[in-house]
């Protein structure tokens, strides 16, 4: 299993930008997506989740929630975060997961598969 994440780079404060994530040795539209950061000297967080198959189904934390958005494109394999309203306290390496629990979903069960991530940084 892989979970290429990519698309990170340098944006100003109040800039977008898009990271992708994409999967491959998984049934794609099987699993739940997840969405973590983990800034310098700090630990893990988690950024936001997507549910299966349609991604109908989409939960934030509330540091994100309004500026950041999770999609999916199962034909690609691949699930997308866009941020929006970026600042410097976004600074992270972002990552992508896999789960086949709904439990995290909600941070309640730690996901099977796990990415290289890929940096976000803010800054002017």
């Amino acid at each position: 299993v892989q979970l290429q994440a990519s698309g990170g780079g340098l944006v100003q404060p109040g800039g977008s930008l898009r990271v992708s994530c994409a999967a491959s040795g998984i049934t794609f539209s099987d699993f739940y997506m997840i969405w973590f950061r983990q800034a310098p000297g700090k630990e893990r967080e988690f950024v936001g989740s997507i549910g299966r198959p349609a991604g109908t189904f989409t939960y934030y934390a509330d540091s994100v929630k309004g500026r950041f958005t999770i999609s999916r494109d199962n034909a690609k394999n691949t699930v997308y975060l866009q941020m929006s309203s970026l600042k410097p306290e976004d600074t992270a390496i972002y990552y992508c997961a896999a789960s086949a629990d709904f439990r995290s979903l909600r941070e309640e069960k730690s996901p099977k598969y796990w990415g290289q991530g890929t940096l976000v940084t803010v800054s002017s």
